[in-house]
């Protein structure tokens, strides 16, 4: 299958992961490069430039394919603006395929000069949008590619509420950009009606997180197959609210205590302890899905099953075949080819 998406990132299928703290290391996006698919290595995961480029070269031990890294440009405290300019820098010398960017725009947060720098060293720069506002930016400010992230997707989703049913079709006919569509991507047919509303490949972090490789602890697992769409949540409106962004996560005691402390009027510094970061990496290490801000999408009411890697990028492809050639069929066309 050949988009735009698989010929600018030198792959076999379009289809990406997304950046996902404390899980998108190099195992796991080796494991997807190695598929024909796009891996992601999340710059998150790392606390110095120094380790950001063992992670890089270590994850091109793993395999010989392109893989992205994601970079997320928001305020924080333990990654700093000058940290993420490092790990910008050190994706351009390492000539990554792609660099990620989720957040705000990087002619923006990071400078002016760094869209020149990724392409004076042939580093694709994808940017992962919530309006079609933001994607004719990234267009004018010299992306190879947006993602198109609906409000269903986990993380942080813009606050506007809009679905990337309406989203997607909207970008496509603002801009001429290669697509990722995000938000509810999970297999077969959502590749192929994201394909059908304008998009050349889609972006998928829950699913690969339901994966083997993901190596989260068997009761989150277990969580992943026991819950619903009706099963996450829109937190944070407040504290983010002034970023244009939310988080969707798994509606659990944490997010609970969280719209409490919102409702209330709390501040950052009472939401700080519930939000943190490592309080994740712990949960998925230690398996207690109730203990941390786990930023699932609603995706997850079509998951049933935790395969490998391998095994799910192949079905997700023999899937969409199935549905672009059932939906001919039901339209009294000619079969597609492959």
């Amino acid at each position: 299958m050949k988009t735009r998406i698989t010929e600018l990132f030198d792959i076999t299928y379009p289809i990406q992961c997304g950046g996902m703290l404390w899980l998108a290391k190099p195992e796991l996006a080796a494991a997807i490069s190695n598929t024909g698919a796009m891996g992601n290595l999340t710059s998150g995961n790392y606390n110095t430039g120094d380790e950001l480029r063992r992670a890089i070269e270590q994850t091109r031990t793993l395999t010989d394919k392109p893989f992205i890294v994601n970079i997320t440009t928001m305020p924080s405290i333990r990654l700093p603006v000058e940290l993420l300019q490092e790990f910008f820098r050190i994706c351009c010398d390492m000539k990554v395929k792609a660099v990620e960017i989720a957040g705000a725009p990087v002619d923006r947060f990071l400078g002016p000069e760094y869209i020149p720098m990724a392409k004076a060293a042939g580093v694709k720069l994808v940017h992962k949008v919530g309006t079609v506002k933001h994607a004719i930016h990234a267009e004018k400010a010299g992306y190879d590619a947006v993602t198109v992230a609906g409000f269903e997707e986990g993380g942080f989703p813009h606050k506007d509420n809009v679905s990337t049913m309406i989203l997607l079709p909207k970008v496509a006919e603002a801009v001429s950009l290669p697509i990722l569509a995000a938000g509810g991507m999970v297999d077969g047919k959502s590749l192929a009606a994201a394909l059908s509303l304008g998009a050349d490949g889609i972006m998928m972090a829950t699913r690969f997180l339901a994966t083997k490789e993901s190596g989260v602890h068997p009761n989150i697992y277990q969580t992943l197959l026991d819950k619903n769409e009706t099963d996450t949540v829109l937190a944070l409106r407040t504290l983010l609210g002034g970023l244009g962004l939310q988080v969707r996560a798994l509606r659990n005691e944490i997010i609970r205590k969280i719209e409490e402390i919102e409702a209330g009027g709390g501040d950052l510094a009472a939401l700080l302890p519930l939000i943190s970061g490592e309080r994740a990496r712990t949960v998925w290490q230690e398996g207690n899905a109730e203990e941390a801000m786990l930023t699932i999408g609603q995706s997850v009411g079509r998951i049933d099953d935790i395969p490998s890697v391998a095994e799910l990028v192949p079905r997700i492809m023999d899937q969409a075949r199935t549905a672009i050639r059932d939906t001919m069929a039901k339209l009294g066309l000619a079969t597609v080819r492959d």
